[in-house]
């Protein structure tokens, strides 16, 4: 593949040689926030719309909803292989993954309204509909911002205990997402107004597709590819047939390609089944209470993780002045990094 030269692209915000709070708030903790809300309401609701708002259960006998997220994924998975690619071989003054990052901002908002923009047509121009607005989504717009975004902490900096930082500045702001917003506010208080009503359906997630674009180019504005601007030889770029060889031999890539495995299994089984498990089995069609109430006890466990991790890492020592947790939330960057430098990757 040919390199990808970006030469004008508006020039970051952040000025600093180590991460600065402004850097960790807007760019880590709010920039994300937009695209991670729009994800994780997708996860759950996007389902939802097509089986109760535009009445699809019944398309090729009910196996249309199960077959094409299926096939959906696959090429998902492809073109995030081919977007590392892409961002590999990018060159600009602002970086190789903060480049695209510019453009997701522009193509979620655009690509999330299709989804909801089904026309009401013939079943079959509806289902081509679908799957072609999914995709577009999917296995472009969210995978050009997610392959970007998942770069920006290991490119931001080789200092372990900043990067542990940012990294728990990304988790906060998914657990404010999925687990605050999604999980409790909007079955709450969104879906009980929303019902079957197509037009609000539109218009809401219109406005959290809408809301992407500023918070992204957020992110964009006050991140910064410390590693990348140091320049250097360019590494010597090796086949994908070579570099899948050379990670399947390594045994902490395979650990956490298993656990992402099952972690993501047990997620979309848990996403796609809750809404409608509390609506017709436990309680009522969007009470606005049964789903959050579960949500509410399905997340003490992890609530009290949280408010427990800090205090048992001071307790139980910390490693060269930085606290184990972390340590912990860093690890995962720091493995990557291992692979590519031991494989010459990068």
């Amino acid at each position: 593949m040919r390199e990808i030269t970006i030469k004008k692209l508006p020039a970051s915000r952040i000025r600093t040689e180590h991460i600065s709070r402004k850097e960790k708030w807007l760019g880590y903790l709010a920039g994300p926030s937009g695209a991670l809300l729009l994800n994780a309401v997708l996860a759950t609701y996007l389902n939802v719309f097509y089986t109760d708002v535009l009445k699809l259960t019944g398309v090729w006998g009910g196996a249309f909803l199960m077959v094409f997220p299926i096939v959906s994924k696959i090429i998902d998975a492809v073109t995030n292989v081919i977007m590392g690619r892409i961002i590999d071989h990018t060159r600009s003054k602002e970086g190789k993954a903060r480049p695209w990052l510019l453009l997701s901002a522009i193509l979620m908002p655009v690509t999330a309204i299709l989804l909801f923009t089904v026309p009401g047509a013939s079943e079959t121009v509806q289902v081509i509909w679908i799957m072609l607005s999914y995709n577009l989504f999917y296995s472009i717009a969210y995978t050009i911002y997610n392959m970007s975004h998942t770069l920006m902490v290991p490119l931001s900096t080789r200092n372990t205990t900043e990067r542990g930082s940012l990294s728990v500045f990304n988790n906060i702001a998914t657990v404010m997402m999925s687990g605050i917003i999604v999980a409790l506010v909007f079955p709450m208080v969104i879906m009980p107004a929303l019902g079957a009503n197509r037009d609000l359906w539109l218009l809401v997630m219109s406005i959290l597709a809408i809301l992407t674009l500023p918070l992204t180019l957020m992110e964009y504005f006050y991140t910064k590819e410390r590693i990348t601007a140091e320049g250097g030889e360019t590494a010597e770029v090796r086949p994908i047939r070579e570099e899948l060889k050379a990670v399947l031999h390594d045994r902490y890539w395979v650990i956490l390609f298993v656990y992402l495995i099952l972690y993501t299994l047990g997620t979309n089984f848990k996403n796609a089944s809750l809404v409608y498990y509390c609506n017709y089995v436990l309680g009522t069609y969007n009470d606005g209470i049964t789903q959050t109430m579960l949500s509410v006890i399905g997340g003490l466990p992890m609530g009290i993780g949280i408010f427990a991790v800090w205090p048992l890492a001071k307790k139980f020592g910390k490693l060269g002045g930085l606290p184990s947790a972390y340590v912990f939330m860093a690890l995962f960057a720091d493995v990557l990094d291992h692979i590519e430098w031991k494989y010459g990757f990068r």
